[in-house]
């Protein structure tokens, strides 16, 4: 334009201007591309996808019972707020407190909330009143600049004071960080760039109302009303709020600050909102990814970096780049902290910490580490105390940062308080999670199921998931797929298992872990925990989350898992992100035909092991199947503490005394603890007996039976007692003296009558057993013959003992030389004491032992 004006002639000038005017358009022409840009961007990062799916009746009441938290209703959000809600209407038209143009005052007629939030005993004593903010921050005659106010220009620098809210305020820290560090820079003279903290209330936009679109910030409302999009219980949902804040008769503060502008409003309205779905300012502690997911929607997860499984340099690729994108905000939390540790640490225990900045320096991985309260303690390890240290300094007090690395930093002239520089590996050794919420805007599809599980009859083993809610998932393009778990708030639920509370933090409530597990099972139902093809840790919080890769046209199960929640009615959102569509059902059941019995292992029937000698006491049920089919058998106690086991053997639907491997369909494997589950692909139609059995004789507990089948018909019944309706009786002792291998006792029956002989050693016999043989023999001498033998003829050392098959005696017997019971051991060392019982439908007479003949 300087040389269109200096032009030797109109050819040369009409030249040059051409030339202006091309670079106008082209000059506007980029301005418009990022004006589109920066919009796409925007919108990406504040907006996510939305759930597809129509929820069922059943979900959309849901819904509405959490809407009922605390005393309050907070309904799903439908659409944003009438601005003329927030307009109060006096004499005068519409009143407007806070404008340098106008005094505040006390509001003719302003909002009030139905109730005032609830204070600890610690927060009673300073408390001096609920105060309207013109009333906090009264406008001083001739004074343009003081009063409330929405926004300012400086850097928010957050903190907390008494209220234990230590994972709200580092959520809002890093929530104004995320949106800073994106934002234009504003250069002033030889300082370094300085963030326009205006550029933040941008994202409060779709969070807080009123809200001045144009001007992008937040507005004082006229009414003392405001209404904030919260993020919890299933969905968006609207808290409505007054503005009264807590007031301290001293100089601590029972609500967040900015301390560059202590007059700023919006943080502590914000912080309200938040603790009116969470019960009060008596709040006793959560998590920042749980807070942060409540504020913004972004999906939490949480990192536990003292297991094994975490790599350092794969954690910080996988954040680094998406923090500086802003596509993820990131906090930390410590966990038990003895009082020594935190005083050498500068660390404090159960605390969370916002992250502000990363940076990867060289090989150096470094974070700038917030700890949002207000006189806050910092990391007093290797360190980055300013920028304006001299590296001699640094060499004397023993750091390790180099000037060129201090250099390398980004930094103010004054470090902000409670902020440090900190690196991945101390991190990793003193902190002991990472919580990260993930922009939603990643994915284009979304899908939200919401779901209630009685947790009251639940199965006290936590690998048993016959009764866990269970869904399919399929993607026919495949892809990256996450699925986060949401437990709903319930009432006063914040107030339980309290472990700790102070002026500065609180640890949170313990009730319970909940997990998922992927299955590659076709989505089917599955039964128990082993086979997952990933399972997410389990966590404290009331979401987990779980990242899968699917394979194309591939149908996973997923599972949710709980360990310790206290028997209750739980509502659960279930919400699957992905780039493809998905298809989300309930999960099938792989065995429509299903048969339930309900026993117990008791006194009489806790028999044990099969290498004990009252296994065969223990329930038998037979199962008859007309069809081949594939079945399956779980057995669940509630007892949690017993090691259970169940197996199918071929026994023609008999009671099985002992059981050789041959005679073994199918078996549930080792014992395990609460549950056991054994399934068999193909079996053939017949009578089958099912045995179930603790670990160890005498533990007594319920059990349950399932048998599941693909065909119908298939009957299960339990197995009689072997004693059951019979009389016992026990013989005398039979010992074998030195050199005896057979001993033998006549026996004589009244009346016709069904028996069977059980020979076995005591209990409580040590060292190994001599294998016996039992027979039942009509006549002695040259006429005799067997009527019955046990284990087909065969010495057994078995620890169960050895026994007959059912046999009919009779009266008539005695003419045709008598029924003799025959004990015979193998070889002719001392064999110990042997218990012989008859059992019979009769009473029967027996004489005495003796030696008999080989």
């Amino acid at each position: 334009m300087q040389a269109m004006e200096v032009a030797a002639g109109n050819h040369e000038r009409d030249r040059i201007k051409g030339k202006c005017q091309m670079l106008l358009r082209t000059a506007e022409s980029l301005k418009r591309a990022d004006a589109r840009q920066q919009a796409e961007a925007s919108a990406r990062a504040l907006k996510g996808p939305v759930s597809s799916r129509t929820l069922t009746t059943k979900e959309q009441i849901i819904l509405l019972e959490g809407s009922k938290l605390n005393g309050f209703i907070f309904q799903p959000w439908d659409s944003d707020p009438d601005p003329e809600e927030f307009n109060l209407r006096d004499e005068e038209g519409l009143f407007t407190y806070g404008s340098p143009s106008r005094p505040a005052r006390a509001l003719s007629n302003p909002y009030s909330d139905t109730a005032e939030l609830g204070l600890s005993k610690r927060q009673l004593k300073v408390f001096d009143g609920w105060k309207r903010p013109s009333e906090m921050f009264p406008l001083l005659e001739g004074d343009a600049t003081g009063g409330p106010t929405m926004s300012h220009d400086t850097m928010i620098d957050l903190a907390q004071d008494i209220t234990a809210d230590c994972s709200v305020v580092a959520s809002l820290c890093a929530l104004a960080a995320r949106v800073e560090r994106g934002h234009p820079k504003v250069s002033s003279g030889s300082r370094p760039p300085v963030l326009r903290s205006n550029d933040a209330l941008k994202l409060l936009g779709s969070v807080i109302f009123p809200y001045d679109q144009s001007k992008k910030v937040p507005l004082i409302s006229a009414s003392g009303k405001y209404t904030f999009k919260l993020y919890f219980n299933g969905c968006f949902r609207k808290v409505v709020i007054d503005d009264r804040l807590p007031r301290s008769c001293t100089a601590r503060l029972l609500h967040v600050i900015d301390r560059n502008n202590p007059r700023l409003l919006w943080p502590a309205l914000l912080e309200k909102a938040y603790l009116k779905v969470r019960g009060g300012y008596d709040f006793p502690g959560s998590n920042s990814g749980t807070d942060l997911g409540l504020l913004t929607g972004w999906i939490p997860e949480q990192v536990f970096l003292q297991s094994d499984d975490i790599v350092p340099a794969q954690l910080w690729q996988r954040i680094y780049r998406s923090f500086n994108y802003g596509d993820v905000m990131v906090t930390l939390g410590t966990g038990r902290l003895t009082s020594r540790e935190e005083a050498e640490l500068g660390l404090a225990g159960e605390h969370d910490y916002a992250v502000l900045n990363m940076k990867a320096i060289g090989d150096h991985c470094l974070l700038l580490v917030k700890n949002p309260w207000s006189e806050g303690t910092v990391w007093k390890g290797t360190t980055y105390e300013s920028n304006i240290l001299e590296a001699s300094d640094e060499e004397e007090s023993g750091r390790s940062w180099t000037k060129g690395l201090r250099e390398a930093l980004p930094g103010t002239d004054k470090p902000t308080p409670g902020t440090f520089w900190i690196d991945l590996n101390n991190v990793m050794q003193h902190f002991e999670s990472i919580y990260l919420n993930w922009n939603p805007g990643f994915f284009s599809h979304r899908q939200d199921l919401h779901f209630k599980w009685d947790l009251t009859s639940a199965c006290p083993s936590a690998s048993c998931f016959r009764r866990n809610p269970q869904y399919s998932v399929r993607s026919n393009a495949g892809g990256v797929v996450w699925v986060l778990l949401n437990r709903h708030f319930k009432v006063n639920e914040s107030r339980l298992g309290v472990a700790r509370s102070d002026e500065a933090n609180a640890a949170r409530p313990k009730c319970g872990f909940i997990s998922m597990y992927a299955f590659a099972s076709d989505g089917c139902r599955v039964f128990l925990s082993d086979g997952a093809v990933h399972r997410g840790p389990y966590v404290d919080s009331p979401q987990t989350l779980l990242q899968l890769e699917l394979p194309p046209n591939a149908t996973h199960t997923i599972v949710a898992s709980q360990q310790n929640l206290r028997p209750s009615l739980y509502a659960f959102s279930l919400s699957f992100f992905s780039r493809s569509t998905l298809n989300v059902l309930p999960a099938t059941d792989p065995y429509p035909h299903n048969i339930i019995l309900h026993s117990a292992w008791t006194l009489a029937t806790a028999g044990g092991n099969a290498t004990s000698a009252s296994y065969p006491q223990n329930p038998q049920f037979a199962l008859h199947l007309s069809h081949p089919s594939a079945l399956y058998l779980l057995l669940e106690t509630a007892n949690p503490d017993l090691s259970i086991h169940v197996k199918l053997v071929w026994a023609n639907g008999q009671r099985v005394a002992s059981i050789t491997t041959r005679d073994i369909v199918g078996e549930s494997g080792e014992y395990r603890r609460g549950c056991a589950l054994a399934e068999l692909h193909n079996v053939a139609p017949g009578a089958y007996t099912i045995v179930c059995s603790t670990f160890e004789p005498m533990q007594l507990g319920k059990f349950t039976l399932r048998v599941g089948t693909h065909v119908p018909n298939a009957t299960v019944v339990p197995i009689p007692a072997e004693a059951a309706g019979r009389l016992s009786t026990m013989l005398a002792p039979a010992r074998f003296k030195a050199g005896t291998s057979k001993l033998l006792v006549p026996l004589r029956a009244p009346s016709l009558t069904r028996l069977k002989i059980i020979a076995r050693y005591p209990p409580r016999t040590t060292g190994a057993r001599t294998p016996l043989k039992l027979s039942i023999e009509l006549a002695q001498g040259l006429s005799k013959s067997v009527l019955a033998v046990s284990s087909g003829g065969e010495f057994s050392d078995a620890p169960m003992g050895v026994r007959t098959d059912d046999l009919d005696v009779e009266p008539a017997m005695e003419d045709r030389g008598g029924v003799w019971i025959v004990l015979e051991k193998l070889g002719l060392g001392d064999g110990g004491e042997i218990q012989v019982e008859i059992l019979s439908d009769e009473r029967v007479l027996v004489g005495e032992w003796c030696i008999g003949e080989d």
